[in-house]
């Protein structure tokens, strides 16, 4: 556990506090778990009406008496856990107990459920009080967090600008303070674009590394993911240790209890170059296949440039596979679990009325696809999953743009074009992280900050740390190594 090194005196001091700082502060007795709550409430009350992060934010007496309730708990020696009276907001699309759950649908404006997704089930076993949901898209399709149940979340940097998505409202509580560390889900860059367009760090774990419970489906559905976003990848390591471990209920969740991730929480670099040796290779922008707005390749380079100086070796590197053929895979793929989810909820027109034009789009496809259709798209994502692999026999990690625009208007519902080339879908924008996603391996979002700091966010973006199979404790290392070495 971290020392408490802070002298803490005012909320902003105390929302300030890394997580894993703020625990030990907690069970040290420097402030109360009611001191915690109050300084989180009034940050939220001062700083949320602007970013729309925070949403269902629940009664604040009831908070107080929670986190009374936990002071209590410590003060006969009883601790739940790292998270003890820390507050967290899961997002939208997971079920919380006694909490409104909409997924951003008119559909859900009433869904109280009965029960929590594990991962909420998880915090709350390691001592986290819920204090509401983060903000996220219809449905969480789209990489763009507007709803027509709480509307849009704003960029940390600039609320006229987008906060990424799908989950953009947990990115953005971490970026101002609202969350000390948050949980997400990716399956198209949902963890990863956030994080980018808000500068924190977004952990796409392995496949079935978080078990995803629960789920009408626990044996075709891998393309979803969740997992934890942080302002520092320690952060999201001691996260993940508590989201993962395998459960009964999921059947292809990886063996373990996440204990695995605990040491990286303390993990620091023995050395000025800690990747020495580890070779990256960087795909850029697929030989041109993948259009990039202006200046985004050239932010990029930044990052680059920072893992070079860390000691690793970055190669350009081309796919070894048709990244033409591997969209076409993810279109099957994609609107056949969506639809199969989706569709039935729209049957009736006066439903269909009510939802926006992604979900329709998803269903439709799913009904004109055939279940050959789909069993081709799963062997070429075999295929497509072998390619990549294999590239590992020449690197340690691979890496990509995590975003191909920079954060844009908030009003807008989706970009459709970047340069010249024209977007026809309403997620072809974020056509680059599909590689981590089609082949289940675990990613990070490596932030790169705005080229001049004036607050605009007009040009943040990241870089996405693709390890090996299973690899998830080697690119949080990295990240680490990453974060530490761009600190100083």
């Amino acid at each position: 556990m971290h020392s408490v090194n802070q002298t803490v005196s005012a909320a902003d001091d105390i929302t300030a506090l890394d997580a894993l700082d703020l625990s030990a502060a907690i069970h040290a007795k420097k402030f109360s778990c009611q001191e915690v709550m109050r300084a989180y409430l009034d940050r939220i009350n001062e700083v949320n009406g602007r970013f729309n992060a925070i949403v269902a934010l629940q009664d604040e007496d009831d908070l107080m008496a929670q986190a009374t309730s936990a002071d209590a708990q410590l003060a006969a020696g009883q601790s739940q856990g790292w998270l003890h009276g820390i507050p967290q907001a899961p997002k939208d699309l997971a079920l919380t107990k006694g909490i409104r759950t909409t997924r951003g649908s008119t559909l859900f404006v009433d869904l109280v459920p009965a029960e929590d997704s594990l991962i909420v089930e998880r915090a709350r076993e390691a001592g986290a009080i819920i204090i509401g949901k983060t903000n996220t898209p219809e449905f969480g399709l789209g990489s763009h967090t507007y709803n027509p149940v709480y509307g849009a979340t704003g960029n940390a940097c600039n609320e006229k600008l987008s906060a990424g998505g799908s989950s953009g409202g947990g990115a953005v509580a971490l970026a101002l303070n609202l969350l000390p560390v948050a949980d997400g889900s990716d399956m198209m860059g949902s963890l990863r674009n956030p994080a980018a367009f808000n500068g924190i760090y977004g952990f796409r774990p392995s496949a079935g590394r978080v078990p995803l419970v629960p789920g009408v489906d626990q044996f075709v559905q891998q393309l979803g993911i969740e997992g934890p976003m942080a302002r520092t990848p320690q952060n999201c390591a001691r996260l993940l240790a508590t989201q993962a471990g395998y459960s009964v209920r999921a059947p292809l969740s990886l063996a373990g209890d996440g204990s695995e991730f605990l040491p990286l929480a303390d993990y620091q670099p023995k050395n000025s170059k800690p990747l020495a040796g580890k070779r990256i290779g960087w795909m850029g922008d697929f030989n041109g296949y993948l259009p990039m707005q202006d200046g985004v390749l050239d932010r990029c380079a930044v990052a680059l440039k920072q893992l070079e100086s860390l000691g690793a070796i970055v190669e350009p590197v081309a796919p070894n596979f048709d990244p033409a053929v591997l969209w076409q895979t993810w279109l099957v793929l994609r609107s056949g679990l969506q639809g199969g989810t989706l569709g039935p909820l729209i049957e009736d027109p006066a439903k269909r009325a009510v939802v926006k034009e992604a979900v329709v789009w998803e269903a439709q496809n799913a009904r004109e696809s055939s279940s050959a259709d789909f069993f081709q798209a799963s062997a070429a994502r075999t295929s497509f999953y072998l390619s990549v692999v294999e590239m590992f026999d020449s690197f340690d990690f691979l890496m990509l743009p995590t975003a191909q625009v920079f954060p844009f208007d908030v009003a807008l519902d989706w970009p459709k074009e970047i340069g010249d080339k024209k977007m026809d879908t309403y997620h072809r924008w974020m056509e680059v992280v599909l590689t981590p996603t089609m082949s289940g391996l675990p990613a990070m979002n490596l932030p790169v900050a705005a080229s001049v700091n004036d607050g605009k966010a007009t040009d943040m973006t990241g870089v996405q740390l693709i390890g090996k199979p299973q690899g998830d404790v080697a690119v949080l290392q990295a990240s680490i190594d990453f974060h530490i070495g761009t600190s100083k």
